[in-house]
Formats: structure tokens, sequence, C-alpha cells
């Protein structure tokens, strides 16, 4: 590696990630006047706690409503010139870390996009923000919420007997600093391509694909055999109304999809989807294009680094699927 390939810039680890998080609020779908909305709540639910209780509460929940991206190790004042960044961060990309900083790379911060530690202990929180996204398309608000619930509850379960510190306590005994991207990220990527069908209506499928392989990140991924693709429906078939599901923790309760598909949903434009949700969007009649699961997440990341980047300098070296590609301006 060229010993010019990092160059002197820096912004601190706590602007760096605050500027993040404005970034994912600036482009969650609910709007940002929703998500002051949240804070608020978060505010007064504070307030009205017990002293004890005050004491356990994640102060972080007062300015970031995303509970699944936090800064896992590393004070505030650190400074941030050089980040590795991946897709998943666990303890061998936190060891790769290391031994980059022992040949002189000047790594100072390791970026997950994928939760870790607490903030993956709690990721079931930020899916209640799809029920305001499924009621902007046309799901009414009362049958969106119950049907999260019961989701939400599902995912905190399957939570519990997870092993979440594992690369927190990784960082911590190596001392690099970690932080972990998650909701500001798919926000980015779901933003941008919901914009994107709205602005070029494609009417078919094939249409939709095509669009999708027009972005380095999908082609990337095509050339690597995990490119976007048709996962219910067929070239020729109508599109009808585009709904990108891409942000909100985790897939939501499959019952929802009966719902879209009466508001009029045609296609759902997604990273991923399971055999259950296939089986139900394919009863009800929605047609699914899968746009890739870590090219998607990729495109998310790219978009939210460049935000922060046009504000505060620093360089990016990227690992764990992850590939580094910069907009113009």
């Amino acid at each position: 590696m060229p010993p010019d390939f990092f160059q002197e810039s820096f912004v601190k680890l706590q602007e760096f990630y605050e500027l993040a998080i404005q970034s994912g609020i600036d482009a969650d779908p609910r709007g940002r006047p929703a998500v002051e909305q949240e804070l608020r709540e978060a505010q007064k639910s504070y307030e009205e706690l017990k002293p004890e209780d005050k004491a356990l509460f994640d102060a972080e929940r007062l300015k970031n409503p995303y509970a699944d991206s936090r800064i896992l190790h590393g004070g505030p004042d650190r400074d941030v010139k050089n980040i590795l960044a991946g897709i998943d961060i666990e303890t061998s990309e936190l060891l790769l870390a290391d031994r980059l900083i022992q040949k002189g790379t000047g790594i100072d911060l390791v970026l997950a996009h994928h939760p870790e530690g607490r903030a993956y202990a709690n990721f079931y929180e930020v899916m209640k923000m799809q029920a305001d996204i499924l009621n902007r398309f046309g799901v009414p608000i009362n049958v969106a919420e119950s049907q999260l619930s019961s989701r939400m509850k599902e995912v905190e379960r399957s939570l519990l007997p997870v092993n979440h510190t594992r690369p927190v306590d990784a960082a911590r005994l190596l001392d690099i600093p970690y932080l972990c991207l998650h909701t500001p990220a798919d926000n980015m990527v779901s933003s941008f391509l919901q914009a994107l069908f709205e602005r070029e209506v494609p009417p078919r499928l094939k249409d939709v694909v095509k669009l999708l392989k027009q972005i380095p990140e999908y082609q990337e991924a095509a050339r690597n055999n995990a490119g976007p693709r048709i996962l219910i429906g067929s070239d020729d078939q109508r599109t009808g109304k585009v709904f990108v599901d891409m942000t909100g923790g985790t897939s939501g309760s499959k019952d929802t999809l009966e719902k879209l598909s009466q508001s009029g949903v045609g296609t759902i434009v997604g990273m991923h989807m399971s055999e259950d949700h296939r089986k139900e969007a394919e009863k009800h009649h929605i047609h699914v294009v899968i746009a890739g699961h870590i090219s998607s997440d990729t495109l998310g990341l790219n978009l939210l680094l460049d935000s922060v980047e046009k504000r505060r300098p620093f360089q990016v070296l990227a690992c764990s699927g992850f590939k580094r590609i910069k907009r113009p301006g």
C-alpha cells in the first residue's frame, strides 16, 4: 500500500457520529418532523422516570432515534482521519484492523454497517418506524402498528440469547474505536431508490432491474453474480406503484403484504426476502425485485459517507463486502 494512501485530515469521533445521525434523519422516509416528534417523546419519557431508572437509561436515545447505531468503543474526542469500513465488523475484522495499524496504515476508526454490541441488542426498536412508512403507502396506521407489534416481539425474543458484546470486547482490548451505523445508512438507500423510481416511473419489471443496474454498487454486485433480479414476476409484467422496502431494522410482518396489495402497491423492491414473505407476496399478486443485500447496504453506506464527507474530510479503506464509491460533487 503506498505511503500516501491516507491523507492528513480529521474529524472528532463524536462529531463524525453526530453528522452521520443527522444525515440519516434528513433521509428518513418518515420526514424530519416525525423523527423530531419521536425525540421529544423520548425526552418526556425520560423525565417521567424514577431516579434509579434514569441511571440505566440510554441517554443517546434523546438525540439519536436509531437504537441500532452507536459508538461502541472509543472516546468522543478521538481524531478520525482514516476509517476501515465494512458491512459486518466482528472480531476477525478488528484483528485485521490491528494488523493494518501495525503495518502503518494509520487506521483510527473501524466502522460497521450492521449493528453489534448494545446497538444489536436493541435494534428491534427501530422497527416501529415501519408503521409510519407503511402508512405513507396506504396501510391504515392502526393495522400497521398492530401487525408490526407481534413481529417486533418475535425479533426481540430472538436476540435474548445472543452474545452481542463479543466484537465490542475485542475492540476494547485492542483499544480500537468502533462505531456502527445501520438505519441511517438504510435510510439513505431507501430514500435514494424511492426517489429514483418515482422520478423515472419504470413501466415494467425489466425496467426496474435496468435502472438498478445503472448504479455502480449494483453493477459491482452483478459482476460478482449477486446482481438485482426479479423474485416474483417476469420481465414484461407491469410494475404499478413501487415500494422500496429497505429500512426499519429488519423484515416486518408478512401479514402487511396483503394490506400493501389492497393499497395499490404493485412492486416491492427490497434487499432480500424470506421464503414465508415471498409466498405471501405471491399470494397477493405483488411483484418483488431483489436489489441485493450487501450491494444495497454498500450503496446506503456510500451515500451516508458522502454526506458526512461534504462537511468534514476523512479517508476510507474498505473491507468486509463494502466498496467505497464516491458520488460526484
